[in-house]
């Protein structure tokens, strides 16, 4: 496990799934604010659930988070697109509706950039998130990244056109936790 000051990251466990896809792949609403592909009926068993335990990859990170002072399942968080040639990757982060509000955003974020930039090597870290997620968008900054543009009408969301925000951090820029 990876330790955050309140939460922690660790490699998904099957009893993880029919919760994550409970509780964060089944509001649909919710799911349309956070994901570029429309949402499906899917079964949690079935093994298509986008929570479902994968094999390592080179190219995507898929992690549990727990909070450190229960123990419980906080939510998902993920580095994707992870592109060894320039060195960058995409965060993505989904908590669970009791553990929104409660600060873990920013110390979920800061993880995952210990992650890249240490773990993995990587000089560049990115958020794209709905230029409307405020809550978001505040992590992401707390964390250190820089709002670099909007991209206009980019996603499609519960019927209609809505603006992405993308947010960036350096390796050079990131300051790791003592």
């Amino acid at each position: 496990m990876i330790h955050g000051e309140k939460t922690g990251l660790r490699a998904r466990q099957e009893s993880d799934v029919a919760v994550l896809h409970s509780e964060l792949y089944n509001d649909v609403a919710t799911h349309a604010r956070t994901v570029s592909r429309p949402w499906q009926p899917v079964p949690p068993g079935s093994g298509q659930s986008p929570f479902a335990v994968a094999e390592p990859s080179d190219s995507v990170a898929l992690f549990s988070v727990v909070e450190l002072e229960s123990g419980e399942l906080a939510g998902a968080a993920l580095v994707w697109g992870i592109d060894l040639h320039n060195r960058s990757a995409h965060l993505g982060i989904s908590l669970r509706p009791a553990f929104r509000g409660r600060g873990f955003s920013t110390d979920v974020l800061h993880t995952l950039c210990g992650y890249g930039f240490t773990v993995r090597g990587l000089q560049r870290l990115q958020v794209e998130t709905l230029a409307d997620n405020a809550p978001m968008i505040a992590a992401a900054t707390r964390a250190g990244f820089v709002r670099e543009g909007t991209l206009r009408r980019a996603a499609w969301v519960y019927g209609g056109y809505a603006d992405e925000a993308v947010l960036g951090l350096l390796a050079s820029e990131w300051t790791p936790r003592s």
